[in-house]
């Protein structure tokens, strides 16, 4: 397995990634649901969406590119044998008036979950961000899965979600470059808040 930047030949790959990691899947006949639809279903008690459209990861990939948050060098697939199996990107975010990042989504295709590639991408994208010097990355996802890449619960940091429902599943990763002072209010690039 190799991790590189997305290109943009990579585009309808890592859409059909996306797809296949977050959607229904049939070929059992079953609905198969990843971590982020369990996450949705425990914090806000409904089941994720399972019509014949795309997950929302699909179109919020897709707006992410075209806002002022998105950074392509952040930006990683996964490829096996010249194929994306896996995505990851980190964007542009803020606590309070200081520039952070979020990261996500985070998609692997589902005959690759549970290999390692969802781990490899999150060690690849936290090392870039760490020498880039970005502070601290943060994310809304499972309180099971993050920690083991040293992601703890924002509050601690004194950061808090501008979404109150978020509390419970918010966690931040400090890095080398943090500093005590960032403290606050966080805010996603907006495209995140269409989902």
């Amino acid at each position: 397995m190799l991790i590189r930047r997305e290109r943009a030949d990579d585009v309808t790959t890592i859409a059909a990634v996306h797809r296949s990691a977050f959607g229904p899947q049939s070929a059992d006949g079953d609905v198969r649901y990843t971590l982020a639809d369990a996450d949705i279903m425990e914090m806000t008690g409904e089941a994720a969406d399972d019509d014949a459209g795309d997950p929302p990861e699909v179109d919020l990939v897709a707006r992410l590119r075209s806002d002022e948050g998105w950074i392509p060098t952040l930006s990683f697939v996964a490829i096996e044998h010249d194929i994306v199996i896996g995505h990851l990107c980190l964007t542009r975010a803020a606590v309070g008036p200081f520039p952070v990042l979020a990261l996500g989504p985070l998609g692997v295709d589902t005959e690759h979950q549970g290999s390692g590639v969802g781990a490899a991408l999150v060690h690849a994208a936290l090392g870039a961000a760490d020498a880039l010097d970005e502070p601290l990355v943060a994310l809304l996802g499972s309180v099971d899965y993050y920690p083991q890449f040293g992601f703890i619960p924002a509050a601690r940091l004194g950061i808090t979600p501008d979404e109150p429902a978020w509390v419970s599943h918010f966690q931040v990763r400090p890095l080398t470059a943090y500093e005590s002072q960032i403290v606050g209010e966080f805010h996603y690039a907006e495209p995140f808040y269409g989902v």
